[in-house]
């Protein structure tokens, strides 16, 4: 389990995903380890570990008293491969990383997760993906 080291706050989540194992049991894929992982997971979030915006993510997701799965791309050597795959994911120059996964669904990065965190669709979104029992 990963931990900030200045905050303490928990990064990651207790279930312990590994991207390249995953990757074995679909045939090598990384589309579909992406497909698997959002579908068996209520939140994914698709990491970089240096990344800022997505130590912003995890943070309020975690502040929200959600347990994503999370998937540290830098730490993996299936990571490059599934980047691409949430590349071609991204539309109109979205910023890919993070990749953030609802209910099986992709929601999109920083910028989406934000913009429904504001409006108050967000723990809503949530709450039917079973990721919350508030």
């Amino acid at each position: 389990m990963q931990v900030a080291k200045k905050s303490g706050i928990r990064l990651e989540s207790s279930i312990s995903i590994n991207p390249e194992t995953e990757m074995k049991k679909l045939n090598n894929s990384p589309y579909e380890t992406v497909r698997h992982l959002a579908a068996c997971n209520a939140v994914v979030v698709f990491s970089m570990s240096g990344c800022c915006m997505c130590t912003v993510a995890k943070r309020l997701l975690f502040g929200l008293g959600v347990g994503p799965t999370v998937i540290e791309l830098d730490e993996h050597s299936a990571g490059h491969d599934i980047q691409a795959v949430l590349y071609d994911l991204c539309s109109d120059g979205q910023q890919p990383m993070p990749a953030i996964f609802i209910g099986g669904k992709f929601l999109g990065g920083i910028e989406t997760l934000m913009a429904f965190h504001i409006n108050g669709s967000l723990v809503p979104l949530l709450k039917d993906a079973g990721a919350l029992w508030l």
